[in-house]
This record gives structure tokens, C-alpha cells and sequence, in this order.
């Protein structure tokens, strides 16, 4: 697992043992907020408010050449191509940059959009990438030129598993699919949210769609039919910051500004037994990991939480180590690469 904090680090956990693996990794001078792990297992990514990109090894921990520098403003997000041998990355400066992992230097002119980079996501093939902001865009991530530009302005958009839809959650509260080669609608928009949203993910099987919301709710919908599969999953008692599948698609995770975790059962919309306590504030990142038998959580109390998904039971003690809040964690299927001390 790696997971960053407004400590200014980056830290590499194992998860089975649930020791840090490395030292710190140091550099930002400023809060980390995105960190991304390259497809292979061997490198790291980092963006920071203190408007650099960070490249990482996963096997010695350490720094690989300079900062990328060309940001004019924090970092919001960072994502590798599926490659690994570029990176996108987000920010309030209302660019997006393409970047050389090997030689740090920008693919192209930054793409400009009219708003705060939120979410940057490449297509399962590496061809395209897509930004939230004020507008839905999408670019030939070869070329730079734009594929399409749609007036939808929001906070999350991922890919289907295939690449042929992409899901946005718009700031009119409403979740849409969108064709990605063309960008026209599919459907009608999904309503039903009362507040803005934190996050809009595809099933594994590219056949629903979960959103969560600051309206304090989750919702599962059938991406072919357009329409809300289950009741709002209610339960939190604030906004849903963050939700996840499971591998096989048939549980939902969410973590709250409640300081709570849920699971819930895709097939019903139902809460899988009690909430998961222990967290101390916001819980901002949540993840299954690959075979679905854990849930690691991230908190802006500073901890790292995992837990058992049979029994929804904490396994072993907090992973501590930051010092200040934790903004983002990853979890990756390649610990075996990962640094050792």
C-alpha cells in the first residue's frame, strides 16, 4: 500500500505484516494530495500543493531524477498510462500535463481547460485521456488534439473496464454516460443525488455504476438501462467521500466524513452488517484489495486502518506512521516489488 499525507511524505506499507516496508519517502515541501503506483509495480507518482510531480522507485524508496516542474498551481491528481511510460497529472492551475516518466519533460502543450483539474483518467488502452472540470474533455493522448469537449462540469469521471463509455458526476447532481469515442449522451442523465459527488466508479464488469455523494448516500445503477438499481444505501451520517468495488462486483465500500466504513451488498443496496469504527475523522480513501478479503482505509486522522470484509473486524493494530492527515491511499497486487529496508 502506498498512501500520502499532508505530512509531506509518501509511505510504502506491507500489508500482510503491516509494517512501513521503507523510510519515508521525502521531497515535496508542501502536502501531498494524489500519489499513483505504475501498472508494473516499480514506480510511484506523487503531485503536491507545492505544484511539482514526484517520481518514485517502489524497490529502493528513492527519488528518480528531478521534480517535474511547469505547474502553476497544486496538484489534484496524478495518473500513469497504462504503460507506465507517461504521466497525466491535474491541477488548479486549469491544466493538464502530459509528462515523460524517463525524462520529465512535458508531452506537448498543457491542455487548458476553463476550470480546476479535478480527475484525470487514460482509457484502458492508453490512446485517450479524460479531464473533469468545468467540462468534460477528452484528448488523442498521442497528439494533443481534442477528441471532445462537452459543457459538464464536475468532480469524477472514470472509464468503463472497456474504454467505450465514460461515467461523469456533474456539478447539476446528476450521474452521465458518455460515449468516449464520440462524447455523445447515452441515455438520460441518472438523477436522484441531492448534493455534489465524490466519486463515480464502474463495476468490474463495466454493468453498474456506484456513486457517492455529500448527501450522505450511495447509489448502485444499471449502466445498460440507465436507472437506479436499489434505494439510496442510507446509513452515513455525512457526506460519502469515497466508494469502491470489490473485485468480483458484488460489494460496495464507503468511507464517510461520519469517520465510519460500510459495506454494502451490491445485489440488495443493503448495509452488510455494522458500521466499521475506530477511525477518528474524515475516512477520504478506501480500497479492497485483489483477492476482496481486505479493506484498507485512509483517514485525515493520519492512520492506516485494514480491514477483515467477512466479519468487518479490524485486523491487527493501526499502521501509524504519518504524522498529519492522510489524503490518499493506494493498494497495489505487486507487494513483492515494493521496497525493503
Amino acid at each position: 500500500m502506498v498512501s500520502g499525507s499532508d505530512d509531506k511524505t509518501i509511505r510504502i506499507w506491507d500489508a500482510n505484516n503491516r509494517n512501513i516496508v521503507c523510510q519515508p519517502l521525502r521531497g515535496h515541501t508542501n502536502f501531498i494530495s494524489s500519489v499513483a503506483v505504475s501498472f508494473d509495480g516499480t514506480r510511484i507518482a506523487s503531485g503536491s500543493h507545492d505544484k511539482t510531480v514526484r517520481i518514485w522507485s517502489a524497490i529502493s524508496g528513492e527519488a528518480i531524477g528531478q521534480p517535474f516542474q511547469g505547474h502553476e498551481d497544486t496538484i489534484n491528481t496524478v495518473t500513469f498510462s497504462p504503460n507506465g511510460t507517461r504521466l497525466a497529472s491535474g491541477s488548479d492551475d486549469k491544466t493538464v500535463r502530459i509528462w515523460d516518466i524517463l525524462t520529465g519533460d512535458t508531452i506537448g502543450k498543457p491542455f487548458q481547460l476553463n476550470g480546476i483539474i479535478w480527475s484525470v483518467s487514460f482509457s484502458p488502452d492508453g490512446a485517450r485521456i479524460a479531464a473533469a472540470s468545468d467540462d468534460v474533455t477528452i484528448w488523442d493522448a498521442n497528439n494533443g488534439d481534442v477528441c471532445w469537449q462537452i459543457k459538464d462540469g464536475g468532480y469524477a469521471l472514470n472509464f468503463s473496464p472497456d474504454g467505450t463509455r465514460i461515467v461523469s458526476g456533474s456539478d447539476d447532481l446528476t450521474v452521465r454516460i458518455w460515449d468516449a469515442n464520440t462524447g455523445a449522451a447515452i441515455g438520460q442523465p441518472y438523477q436522484g443525488h441531492q448534493d455534489q459527488f465524490s466519486s463515480v466508479v464502474f463495476s468490474p464488469d463495466g454493468s453498474k455504476i456506484i456513486s457517492g455523494s455529500d448527501d450522505q448516500t450511495v447509489r448502485i445503477w444499471d449502466s445498460s438501462v440507465q436507472s437506479v438499481i436499489h434505494e439510496p444505501g442510507q446509513g452515513h451520517q455525512g457526506g460519502v467521500y469515497c466508494v469502491a468495488f470489490s473485485p468480483d462486483g458484488a460489494r460496495i465500500v464507503s468511507g464517510s466524513d461520519d469517520r465510519t466504513i460500510r459495506i454494502w451488498d451490491t445485489s440488495t443496496g443493503n448495509a452488510i452488517g455494522q458500521p466499521l469504527l475506530g477511525h477518528t475523522d474524515e475516512v477520504y480513501s478506501v480500497a479492497f484489495s485483489p483477492d476482496g478479503t481486505r479493506i484498507v482505509s485512509g483517514s485525515y486522522d493520519g492512520i492506516v486502518r485494514i480491514w477483515d470484509t467477512s466479519n468487518g473486524n479490524v485486523i491487527g493494530q493501526p499502521l501509524l506512521g504519518h504524522t498529519r492527515r492522510l489524503s490518499v491511499i493506494v493498494i497495489r497486487n505487486e507487494s513483492d516489488k515494493l521496497c525493503k529496508m
